[in-house]
């Protein structure tokens, strides 16, 4: 059932989209200049029939994955440092809280001033989008983590290097790979935002092109591409989250038991174990 009114779902709005520009509704929202479905269907069936289309999906691409690696090394690698050692948070947590607010799109004149290539620039933004979701979300994961487990480690003679490798990152990978996931999401937002003020190539600078000679169909195949790729290296990335992290407990599904689900049988009460009766004494014949 669930999976029916998720397919149902973006039907029924892409009808609802269809009719409303048909009729040219125009009540304070104006769908008489926009796009009806079927146009860009057309545009879509055309633009994936070029190898312009494939090679800007190839670009965006590789910006996204070189990007988000070097964000996801940096930012646990930073985020784990700061909630485990106190030099390390001297010296890195005021720069994060101050450089942290600053949208990433703000950087591309510090990347066009400091980088070679556009390239290089965007791939730098990418990174910056995606580094400070992470760096935070390890930092609380780290920091949440109970000292138990670490003390254990170390009164049975483990490392430093041992806890942090079999109790602190495994323990706070729940928490990196939800910064992880809100990284992946940003960092599409900044790639198309780059690439649409100094980009060459991409999908991004593609749907600004097709803004600037008017041809709206094309930009929305650009937003629908933009869409897929999100939503498919969103989903990559919470499905490795949930590969890695396989050993932790799930928690159950919600809903009363149905068929091929058992229903869950109340804890049994525990047995009370019989009291001895302890004899009264005797009472003493009165006289």
């Amino acid at each position: 059932m669930r999976r029916l009114v998720r397919i149902a779902s973006p039907l029924a709005a892409l009808g609802l989209w269809q009719l409303l520009t048909s009729l040219d509704v125009n009540l304070w929202l104006r769908f008489e200049q926009f796009p009806m479905v079927v146009e860009v269907a057309s545009a879509f069936a055309d633009r994936v029939g070029t190898e312009a289309y494939w090679q800007d999906l190839g670009h965006s691409l590789r910006r996204i994955t070189v990007g988000f690696l070097l964000a996801a090394v940096l930012g646990v690698a930073a985020g784990t440092a700061v909630a485990r050692s106190r030099w390390a948070a001297d010296v890195l947590g005021p720069l994060v809280e101050v450089v942290r607010p600053v949208p990433a799109i703000a950087l591309v004149p510090v990347a066009i001033l400091l980088l070679p290539t556009n390239e290089q620039g965007i791939v730098f933004i990418t990174c910056a989008a995606a580094l400070f979701p992470v760096l935070v979300s390890t930092r609380h994961a780290v920091r949440a983590l109970s000292p138990v487990w670490e003390e254990a480690v170390l009164t049975m003679g483990g490392s430093r290097a041992r806890v942090l490798f079999s109790v602190v990152l495994p323990g706070a990978l729940p928490g990196i790979f939800g910064g992880l996931s809100v990284g992946i999401g940003v960092s599409w937002i900044c790639v198309i935002s780059a690439e649409m003020i100094s980009g060459e190539y991409g999908v991004g600078y593609r749907t600004w092109q097709d803004y600037t000679v008017v041809d709206y169909p094309g930009v929305f195949v650009g937003m629908a591409t933009i869409g897929a790729l999100g939503w498919l290296t969103s989903t990559a990335v919470e499905m490795l989250g949930r590969r890695v992290t396989s050993w932790l407990p799930r928690p159950a599904e919600r809903g009363g038991a149905g068929p091929g689900r058992a229903a869950a049988s109340p804890a049994p009460a525990p047995a009370r174990t019989p009291s001895r009766s302890v004899p009264l004494p005797e009472k003493e014949p009165v006289p």
